[in-house]
């Protein structure tokens, strides 16, 4: 797979349909704890979500990765399912507990043996590997003594890191260090609805810096390890975040969840600093100058080539002070109901629904929102590449008497996604490759096994694959890379 360089150049259009340019990446993610099952299996022990899962109330219907999607035993199946659907990327997250048990010493290789057999399997049916270093799954011995909150976790990672890179690095092109740390920060700190449950303001943004940290020292290494043409990388869930009006209130609600939800890792890794007004919202809740140290933010900033983009639903805010009861609209921020809120220094925030269609999440169907983040990161970082690296949706999907799973709102979402980082391309936007999330219907973190975001159809209690209907669609845009236009019975709810 090369990454190239999209030109708006040769974005000519046939009508009714978008080509996309030479090169653009078509693929598919997934998470290690959502989908491998085998939790205790080959020397891995337990993580934070085995923990989490595990404990009474944390999950829904008491469901836990346990088994998940059983793709440690099935992973073979499952490649050449991805073989069959045209993935020229398939964007896989590593096991921290499985490849280092206690989160520090050295390896179980039975655990990197797992990974050298996927990468190989991948490869040989043509489909670039893109490893994820951490995607919420700390080692559960770390978090025993402080997780995230304290400075050596950043150490264990970096570690880590070579690990991985030293034993996949001379296969796997691309390198990702975390997936979203805003919800291992402030939902697994903060709110505390994702493991390890914790709900204290300071700790999240401490985890926050860390986080931060450990992707800065992270990258040294994978620098230091792998091949110099590897790329490396972070996704981040920015947030694209839009005020109920012009009021400046609600203008400064905005700006507040801009900065704890976007800025607070934009700022520190593509800029080298914290933006003022973040430090400002919460230096009551966290001493910033003791927490950030000399050489932490040019770590930090160390240089990146891509950067990994997840995006599902714009974020709709106002002053809950101006609402009369600001704090129950507050945990209706999309992120799983909590007494206590994912956003420090600005729990007075309210969030709203957006108008229109939803998905099962109730999360809007706003595609406007993708584009907007696309031309956002365009303006600030012209010369940094982007990989639309999760966008999916959740529908209530099930299986017919014929054996079919026919989901046109999946379609329909996936379509008018594609057609806006298609939007974002012409207009200039350094967009390299979109990843559908997800592959498989999976474990769905607090939600467990009620929320089916993939393309492909998993009967947990069998195992059985069925490749939805929007599995096939997507299939025939990776392998013509044109996204036609949607006929109209795919556009039907």
């Amino acid at each position: 797979m090369t990454a190239v360089r999209s030109e708006s150049t040769e974005l000519s259009t046939s009508p009714g349909s978008l080509r996309f340019p030479p090169g653009f990446v078509w693929g598919a993610a997934t998470a290690a704890y959502q989908i491998e099952g085998a939790a205790a299996e080959d020397g891995r022990t337990p993580s934070i979500w085995d923990t989490f899962s595990h404990t009474p109330g944390r999950v829904l219907n008491g469901d836990t990765g346990d088994i998940a999607a059983d793709h440690y035993h099935l992973f073979r199946d499952d490649v050449a399912l991805m073989s069959d659907l045209n993935l020229g990327a398939y964007r896989f997250s590593v096991s921290w507990s499985r490849v280092q048990p206690t989160g520090r010493g050295p390896a179980v290789q039975r655990g990197l043996d797992f990974y050298r057999q996927l990468v190989d399997e991948l490869l040989a049916r043509g489909i670039t590997p893109v490893a994820t270093l951490y995607h919420w799954d700390l080692p559960q011995e770390l978090e025993d003594v402080g997780g995230w909150t304290v400075r050596d976790t950043t150490e264990r990672f970096a570690e880590y890191a070579g690990i991985v890179a030293g034993a996949l690095g001379d296969r796997v092109p691309y390198f990702t260090t975390l997936n979203e740390p805003w919800c291992s920060a402030f939902l697994g700190y903060g709110s505390g609805v994702h493991a390890p449950g914790r709900t204290e303001p300071e700790s999240a943004l401490k985890a926050a810096h860390h986080l931060n940290l450990a992707h800065g020292k992270a990258i040294g290494v994978l620098r230091s390890v792998l091949p110099a043409t590897a790329q490396t990388s972070i996704t981040l869930n920015l947030h694209q975040v839009r005020a109920v009006s012009t009021s400046p209130a609600d203008l400064d609600a905005a700006r507040r969840i801009d900065a704890v939800g976007n800025r607070v890792f934009l700022g520190p890794i593509l800029s080298g600093e914290y933006p003022a007004d973040l430090l400002a919202d919460t230096g009551h809740l966290v001493d910033w100058e003791g927490l950030v140290r000399d050489g932490d933010l040019a770590e930090i900033s160390r240089p990146i080539d891509l950067l990994g983009i997840n995006y599902y639903t714009p974020t709709l805010v106002s002053d809950g002070r101006e609402q009369g009861d600001g704090a129950e609209l507050t945990r209706n921020d999309g992120h799983g109901a909590s007494d206590y809120s994912p956003w420090p220094g600005s729990e007075h925030v309210a969030f709203h629904l957006s108008p229109g269609e939803t998905t099962a999440m109730r999360w809007a169907v706003d595609a406007t929102g993708l584009y907007d983040l696309l031309m956002r990161v365009k303006r600030e970082h012209p010369d940094l590449p982007m990989m639309v690296t999760e966008n999916g949706a959740a529908y209530d999907d099930y299986v017919s008497p014929e054996g079919a799973v026919n989901d046109p709102q999946r379609i329909a979402y996936l379509q008018g996604h594609l057609s806006a980082v298609h939007r974002a391309l012409t207009e200039g936007a350094d967009v390299r490759g979109y990843f559908l999330w997800s592959l498989m219907d999976n474990f769905e973190w607090s939600y467990g096994y009620s929320k089916r975001f993939g393309a492909v159809y998993v009967d947990f209690s069998t195992q059985r694959r069925i490749p939805k209907r929007s599995a096939h669609w997507y299939a025939s845009v990776a392998r013509e890379n044109v996204l036609p236009d949607l006929p109209q019975e795919d556009g039907k709810s």
